[in-house]
């Protein structure tokens, strides 16, 4: 008996997995945020053929999200402006992503101040962007209670950033940029160049 048991259950799992995978396929593919929809209509504007894949990890602050045409972001990103749902933002256009984007699975887009993406920019998977980050000026206090000033973040157009790229407050990234796997941008990149490392350096 205890060994016909595996065998039974082994028969069966495969049969199971089909269903959940079916099921969580379609699911998948119907909540998905498209132009037109309900969701979509929250956003400052939500271009056509883009979509946000389901299932966001965080999305709020939408009014002051532009997504231009043929843009995809892939599931369990996090894009989001200000720092909790229903906040009053300090501006009408806080977060610019362009036309024929892609962010990959995994990704996190945070705004307070200014995010702008150029159009055919390509991220790969858990990439972080931020315009605000946190100061430890005075010891006495908590990190997380101490904020900085926020630093505008531009990405130039057709670029690629890839897996684990980390982008902090206040660069700009120039047009054609390639950045490497897991490196963290704190300076300018200038048009057309690589860069790679923690922190990033120009290499070609």
């Amino acid at each position: 008996m205890s060994e016909a048991r595996p065998i039974v259950l082994s028969m069966m799992r495969p049969h199971f997995s089909d269903l959940a995978v079916g099921l969580w396929e379609r699911l998948t593919v119907r909540a998905a945020i498209v132009a037109g929809s309900r969701r979509a209509d929250r956003f400052d504007a939500f271009g056509s053929g883009s979509l946000i894949c389901f299932p966001p990890t965080a999305l709020f602050g939408e009014k002051a999200i532009s997504i231009g045409n043929d843009t995809m972001i892939g599931p369990h990103c996090s894009i989001t402006v200000g720092m909790v749902p229903d906040q009053e933002l300090i501006g009408e256009q806080m977060l610019t992503i362009g036309h024929r984007c892609v962010i990959g699975r995994g990704s996190s887009i945070a705004a307070h101040l200014s995010v702008s993406i150029g159009d055919d920019v390509y991220f790969g998977p858990n990439v972080y962007v931020t315009d605000h980050n946190h100061s430890n000026d005075d010891p006495t206090l908590p990190v997380g209670h101490q904020v900085s000033p926020e630093r505008e973040v531009v990405i130039g157009a057709r670029s690629w950033l890839a897996t684990g790229v980390v982008v902090t407050p206040g660069v700009t990234i120039g047009t054609g940029v390639s950045v490497g796997a897991n490196s963290v941008v704190t300076r300018d990149l200038p048009d057309g160049c690589v860069a790679v490392g923690s922190p990033a350096r120009v290499i070609s």
